[in-house]
């Protein structure tokens, strides 16, 4: 696979490398590759096909309507910010837009990946919530890969507190009438 560069997609990732809001950010990065094989691709590919089914249990084939409610709910703040940053096309129209160019949305198959919670290795420190689609365009050859996710900023701040800053479990709780 190679990384294709796409100007659509640069300016929707500009904006959704950090998008502040208050408590939380939003954070999401589009990227397109060619599935084109070449050389030892072709080779690896009939190794890859092997274990293939078993990566297939972390995948789930979805609808562009699927996909677009699951935008406009967890992308509703952060759409609002588009249109305040970007006047002129809402944010889920420009990446359809953006999709479209580079793998022609109709003719794409739509999957989101869906690994279990603690074995997710896209999962940040402090994530709210996360989704990742691969949008396939068998035809063309190409995937474009969207990750989106909600991170608490209150984690980084130290509001959150993790398990190991306790010598014992019974501290948490000193000074506390209980």
């Amino acid at each position: 696979m190679k990384y294709l560069e796409y100007t659509p997609l640069d300016r929707i990732n500009d904006f959704l490398s950090h998008v502040n809001l208050g408590e939380r950010t939003i954070k999401g990065c589009l990227e397109a590759y060619s599935c084109k094989h070449t050389g030892t691709d072709k080779k690896l590919c009939l190794v890859w096909r092997t274990s293939a089914v078993k990566a297939h249990q972390f995948f789930t084939e979805e609808s562009w309507d699927s996909f677009k409610q699951i935008f406009d709910i967890y992308m509703f703040e952060a759409s609002k910010e588009w249109l305040d940053t970007n006047e002129g096309s809402a944010l889920l129209e420009t990446l359809y837009k953006a999709l479209d160019e580079v793998v022609k949305v109709a003719e794409c198959e739509i999957y989101t990946y869906n690994p279990e919670a603690d074995a997710d290795p896209f999962l940040e420190r402090g994530a709210i919530w996360s989704y990742h689609f691969f949008f396939y365009n068998r035809r063309l050859k190409r995937v474009v890969s969207f990750r989106f996710s909600c991170v608490s900023n209150l984690v980084g701040e130290g509001h959150l507190l993790d398990d190991s800053s306790f010598d014992e479990d019974g501290e948490i709780f000193d000074g506390m009438d209980m």
